[in-house]
C-alpha cells in the first residue's frame, strides 16, 4: 500500500476532482494527510465558439462553475485549492511545456510525495494533455520529490474510450464516503449532471463505485492506476 504523506491532485476542470477522487479525499482527511487541489482549466468555454469565449455571458458561466466547485469543496472538507484559467477544450493551444512548468511550480511550492491526476486513456483531450504534462513535471530525476504518480477515471469520459481503456491496479474502499462524494458532485448537477443512465447522475456514480467494489471486494470503491511508485 502506498504510504500517502502529502498529495497534490491535478485536474483539468472543476468537478474532475470530485468524480475522480472525491472518496479518497475523505480518507486523507480522516488520516490527517495534507492534500491540495489544482484545477488547471475553467471548464466551460468549450461549449461556445471562439468568438464567444471572452463574452460576459461565458465569463459569468465560468464564475458560476467555480462557485459550484467551492460549494463542493465545503461538502468534501477540502480547504487547499487553486483555480487556473487554461481554456476548456483548448489545452492543445497551449505549449505543453507551459502546462508542465506551471505544475512544476506548484510541486516546488507544495512539495508533495504523491500526485494524482487524469488517466492517459480518456476521451477528453484536456485530460490526456494534463496526464502528459504531469509526466513531464514528475520525471524521476534525482531531485524529483514526487515518489508516487496515480491516475483516476472520470465517469462519462474514461469509460467511453472503447480502446486502450483505463485499467486500475489500486482500489480504495470508499463505502463510508460514497454519499458524501455524490453530495459533493450534486453541487455541479445543474450544468454537469443529467438523469440516469447518464454516468454523472446519483445512480450512475453509485453504479460506478459498486462495479469497482465488485472488482475489489468492497461495497463501494474508487479505482486508480499506479503509474509509478518509489519506496
Amino acid at each position: 500500500m502506498i504510504n500517502f504523506k502529502k498529495v497534490l491532485i491535478v485536474v483539468a476542470h472543476p468537478d474532475d476532482e470530485v468524480l475522480g477522487c472525491g472518496g479518497i479525499m475523505q480518507l486523507f482527511l480522516k488520516n490527517n494527510i495534507k492534500f491540495k487541489i489544482i484545477i488547471l482549466g475553467e471548464g466551460s468555454s468549450c461549449r461556445f465558439n471562439a468568438k464567444e469565449i471572452n463574452s460576459k455571458k461565458v465569463k459569468k458561466i465560468i464564475a458560476q462553475r467555480q462557485d459550484f466547485a467551492k460549494k463542493s469543496f465545503k461538502v468534501l472538507g477540502a480547504k487547499d485549492y487553486l483555480f487556473h484559467d487554461f481554456p476548456c477544450g483548448r489545452f492543445d493551444s497551449i505549449p505543453i511545456i507551459d502546462i508542465g512548468k506551471f505544475i512544476e511550480h506548484i510541486i516546488d511550492e507544495f512539495k508533495p510525495d504523491t500526485l494524482i491526476t487524469h488517466s492517459e486513456n480518456d476521451t477528453n483531450s484536456d485530460h490526456r494533455i494534463v496526464f502528459n504534462a504531469v509526466n513531464t513535471a514528475t520525471r524521476p530525476t534525482p531531485t524529483c520529490i514526487v515518489k508516487n504518480v496515480l491516475t483516476f477515471e472520470i465517469p462519462s469520459s474514461s469509460e467511453w474510450r472503447f480502446i486502450e481503456t483505463f485499467k486500475p491496479n489500486l482500489f480504495i474502499d470508499i463505502s463510508k464516503f460514497i454519499e458524501r462524494k455524490i453530495d459533493a458532485f450534486e453541487c455541479f448537477f445543474e450544468t454537469e449532471g443529467r438523469p440516469f443512465p447518464f454516468p454523472r447522475s446519483r445512480e450512475g456514480l453509485l453504479t460506478y463505485a459498486k462495479f469497482r467494489g465488485l472488482q475489489s471486494g468492497y461495497k463501494y470503491s474508487e479505482a486508480f492506476r499506479i503509474i509509478r511508485s518509489s519506496i
